[in-house]
């Protein structure tokens, strides 16, 4: 179902920010949002969680040197409490979603206004454009837009414009976040799922425009990286117990491979340590995932230097058992209010 509402530039867009230790990323993507090819007002509110670098000096700076940004406290530091406070704090009738190390091109806004208003979406969102500068950041921005990496989801890997289950950040109609109550603060991680599923679930659309590229940052070590896809995995299941229905093949290929792995290399040893030859053939599921792996990454790896190349298959590992791991430890009991 399409809103026939009236999308506006002149009405004004609000731009909100939940920030947490961005010193180095907060004033480059504030002064991109600032300098937007956009013929309407604009506004910048930042919510600030408790930091212990100099993201609340910056953004304090920014808000004395612009009279368009402005900033709020998120004492919890959780994410979607940051969003609804910035959100009851912004005035105008579109609410782009920006994160404090993202970096949107100059004619973002505008791209969304417009696809909100053709289109009659609720929400408007296009690709996470993942770019990395060291090898091994190289090889995660790689991975992150691979189907091997993350499946086919269209802000991952693009894609035609039409209906999706989800985007990335997003452009919102203001009435439509009214609607479904804001952002539901028991979600520290995939608020972005479970709000686009309510939106869906009251009759709205959400719209993939593939013209909206978001310049992202990947996680620069390995432990990093295993920590955010590990949470992932947590919070995904989190959705999967509240919204069964959710439940797809994509987002359970990474626990089942994991399952396979760790099963299969456990029957495999001990087969070879004494126990029933047969037991052998479990080493049939790791091996099968590393030449899938290594495979995969020989395929997708064309154009990377060679020691981002050498890495990608690492990546890979870590992303899909990392998202596996927290998938399937989820405790019932995380995500409830």
């Amino acid at each position: 179902m399409s809103n026939n509402e009236r999308v506006r530039a002149e009405d004004g867009v609000s731009v909100v920010m939940p920030v947490r230790n961005e010193e180095r990323h907060l004033r480059d993507s504030v002064t991109r949002i600032l300098s937007q090819d956009f013929d309407g007002p604009i506004e910048v509110v930042i919510a600030l969680a408790p930091c212990t670098d100099r993201t609340h000096e910056i953004a304090h700076e920014l808000a004395a040197d612009d009279e368009r940004v402005r900033f709020v406290a998120n004492p919890s530091g959780r994410t979607p409490a940051g969003l609804n406070a910035a959100i009851a704090a912004s005035r105008y009738p579109v609410v782009v979603r920006v994160d404090g190390h993202a970096i949107i091109p100059s004619d973002y806004v505008a791209t969304a206004v417009v696809a909100l208003d053709e289109t009659g979406a609720d929400n408007v969102g296009g690709v996470m454009a993942a770019e990395g500068t060291s090898a091994f950041e190289q090889a995660v921005a790689r991975a992150m837009t691979t189907k091997l990496g993350v499946g086919a989801a269209s802000f991952h890997v693009g894609g035609e414009p039409g209906p999706v289950l989800t985007v990335y950040l997003g452009a919102f109609r203001r009435s439509a976040i009214d609607r479904v109550g804001g952002y539901d603060e028991t979600f520290q991680r995939a608020q972005d799922w479970e709000m686009n599923h309510r939106l869906r679930e009251t009759g709205g659309l959400v719209y993939f425009i593939p013209d909206m590229q978001v310049t992202y940052r990947p996680r620069h070590s390995l432990l990093a990286l295993a920590k955010q896809y590990f949470n992932y995995g947590r919070w995904r299941r989190v959705m999967a117990r509240r919204y069964p229905e959710t439940v797809s093949l994509r987002y359970l290929a990474a626990p089942a491979a994991t399952v396979g792995v760790v099963a299969g290399s456990a029957l495999g040893v001990v087969g070879y340590a004494g126990g029933p030859k047969w037991l052998r053939a479990g080493m049939l599921g790791p091996l099968g995932y590393t030449g899938l792996i290594v495979a995969g990454s020989l395929a997708n790896g064309a154009g990377l230097p060679p020691k981002a190349k050498a890495v990608l298959p690492v990546v890979y590992a870590t992303m899909h058992h990392s998202w596996g791991l927290g998938f399937l430890l989820s405790p019932p009991s995380l995500g409830r209010a």
